[in-house]
């Protein structure tokens, strides 16, 4: 039931049977190498096309994992302004600072705007407003978002020589 035209080699006597399955053997050898050695194209593409996909998909899965973390940076800093900041006096003494190009100002009363300036309270965004927290709080707050500590007079040390 093997090739029709080793059947008919067989049986004019040209070849034995010996002959025939050492033929076979080899040919089996041969297609094992071939598929081994030399890969098709079409698997070739296919391995790169999978390996292309699955850095593609580790990319994507670290942009993911990058954009939560700083959600929960975000997020923590939003708490812990809402949890740590100071009532404000609305009929003090308007404190003025910057930001950006634009002068804002806060009212806030004689003492607060002296804790200010020495650097004992900070001035920090929450949304579209801006509150006042303590400096240890502005230090937390500055270590997760640098960017939502607006105004803090941190002290300089002074070195004796």
């Amino acid at each position: 039931m093997g090739n029709p035209f080793q059947d008919q080699l067989l049986k004019a006597g040209l070849v034995n049977k010996k002959q025939v399955n050492k033929l076979k053997h080899e040919q089996r050898i041969n297609r094992q190498q071939n598929t081994v050695e030399n890969p098709s194209d079409e698997s070739i593409k296919a391995k790169q096309e999978l390996l292309a996909h699955e850095e593609r998909n580790r990319e994507l899965n670290r942009q993911h994992n990058e954009a939560m973390r700083q959600r929960e940076k975000l997020a923590q800093v939003k708490q812990i302004i809402e949890t740590n900041r100071l009532v404000r006096d609305d009929r003090g003494e308007p404190y003025y600072f910057t930001v950006g190009n634009r002068i804002k100002k806060l009212f806030v009363s004689d003492e607060m705007t002296n804790q200010l300036s020495w650097g004992q309270l900070a001035i920090v965004r929450l949304d579209n407003s801006y509150e006042i927290v303590t400096a240890k709080v502005a230090n937390q707050i500055a270590s997760r978002d640098k960017d939502a500590v607006v105004v803090f007079h941190q002290a300089v040390k002074e070195y004796e020589l």
